[in-house]
């Protein structure tokens, strides 16, 4: 029986490699069934003990790119989502955007008056009789997860403002709840937390079927910093400027002009964010 190769995770765990799941994460990054098995078959062949998942990626996104950019973008998507930093803001704005896609007013970056003290609010959805209080924990970094503290402190600052709300009889809402989103994970503890509290958690791969990942996919909401026909310093420069989607920039191409863009790279950018996002804008 063959051996098999053991790889390690980024928290430094060694498990065996799987390929399956390997095929799974082409797939749905939408590469071709010749190119995800081509991809599968270099990869097995340079495969040792103690190669990291990390360097996988690498290999199979280099492939990806040079053969099939739009599910190169894909394929990157956690990453993407990561590379909205520096700060925390943009992830705040792309969040927002996600409630907005779903019908949802939307408030970035605000400060709401507590019942005991004021408080710096990431997003204020509203919808209907709903109101949401959403707090973001961006991290650029996958080994960072949301411990049972997270929770606890947001918690508190959500039952503070919500005490506040509800003395105004005015303002027409009478559901309110508390959300977290994060692009990593949360602890069991963290979920158990929130589960008995009230809370609503939105990790990276977390509820199933309403998972950061799978919002942005059903939504195409992609972040720019997916594209791989802009160099680092050109996305910076747009998450600078407040822009954050593919989108965007799809629907205002005067920001690529005005950014100095020339006319073949700028059809060359457009035609991957249409390329990416699958001709979908017009059922947005």
């Amino acid at each position: 029986m063959k051996k098999k190769i053991k790889v390690r995770k980024f928290s430094g765990e060694l498990v065996d490699f799987d390929e399956k799941k390997l095929i799974m994460s082409l797939k749905n990054a939408k590469a071709d069934h010749n190119l995800a098995n081509k991809i599968v078959n270099k990869i097995r062949k340079e495969l040792y003990d103690g190669m990291t998942t990390k360097e996988i990626y690498n290999k199979a996104f280099k492939l990806l790119k040079s053969n099939q950019r739009p599910s190169a973008s894909r394929y990157k998507l956690k990453r993407a989502i990561m590379e909205l930093g520096p700060s925390g803001f943009p992830f705040e704005n792309f969040i927002g955007h996600i409630f907005r896609h779903d019908g949802y007013t939307a408030d970035v970056g605000i400060v709401m008056e507590g019942n005991c003290v004021t408080h710096e609010v990431d997003v204020l959805a509203c919808k209907d009789d709903k109101c949401y209080i959403v707090e973001c924990k961006y991290h650029n970094s996958q080994g960072k997860p949301n411990d049972v503290k997270i929770p606890l402190y947001i918690h508190s600052r959500y039952n503070d403002i919500k005490r506040k709300l509800e003395q105004d009889k005015t303002n027409g809402f009478t559901n309110y709840q508390g959300w977290i989103f994060t692009n990593t994970r949360f602890t069991s503890d963290a979920m158990d937390y929130a589960k008995c509290s009230g809370l609503q958690l939105v990790s990276w791969d977390y509820p199933e079927n309403k998972s950061l990942k799978h919002r942005i996919n059903k939504s195409r909401l992609f972040p720019i910093t997916a594209l791989t026909s802009l160099t680092k310093r050109e996305k910076q420069a747009f998450l600078e400027e407040g822009i954050v989607l593919c989108k965007e920039i799809y629907e205002s191409p005067e920001l690529l002009h005005k950014n100095g863009f020339s006319e073949s790279r700028i059809k060359k950018i457009q035609e991957d964010i249409n390329d990416l996002c699958e001709n979908h804008f017009s059922e947005d």
